[in-house]
């Protein structure tokens, strides 16, 4: 856990198919990408983040979103998640996260940002903890 500093960061790029759409996922009835995929997308990016930085014990189990999803993203859009640490207090992990969309060879427009947190736990004891 001591490696987790502020401004890490990672990248993740995804490309929207019909599999990820709100008419999909049941969040609504237009083919464009749906807000639960979107959040996915982003705390993947927080968990890789970390992934290079935990001990193989521990791991980071999601605690709080707050994503203000302001872009409608079509399928066939490549989608970029950024994520930087901006805060760590004991075993609470805050990220900045942001996502962008390119269509064909326009340029990025910001779909979507805001704030992740993440613990970080040692995985067999949380893992012990379930019922």
């Amino acid at each position: 856990m001591s490696e987790v500093t502020p401004g890490i960061s990672a990248v993740r790029e995804f490309t929207v198919t019909e599999d990820d759409t709100a008419t999909a996922l049941g969040s609504g009835d237009v083919p464009v990408l749906a807000t639960p995929r979107l959040v996915a997308w982003l705390e993947a990016a927080t968990v890789a983040c970390l992934a290079d930085v935990l001990d193989d014990d521990a791991t980071s189990v999601g605690t709080r979103v707050e994503v203000d999803h302001v872009v409608a993203s079509p399928v066939g859009a490549l989608v970029t998640a950024a994520v930087s640490v901006v805060e760590v207090d004991g075993r609470r992990v805050a990220f900045d996260v942001a996502a962008e969309h390119r269509i064909g060879d326009g340029a990025p427009v910001l779909v979507a940002s805001g704030r992740v947190v993440r613990a970080v736990v040692d995985r067999r004891r949380f893992l012990s903890r379930l019922p």
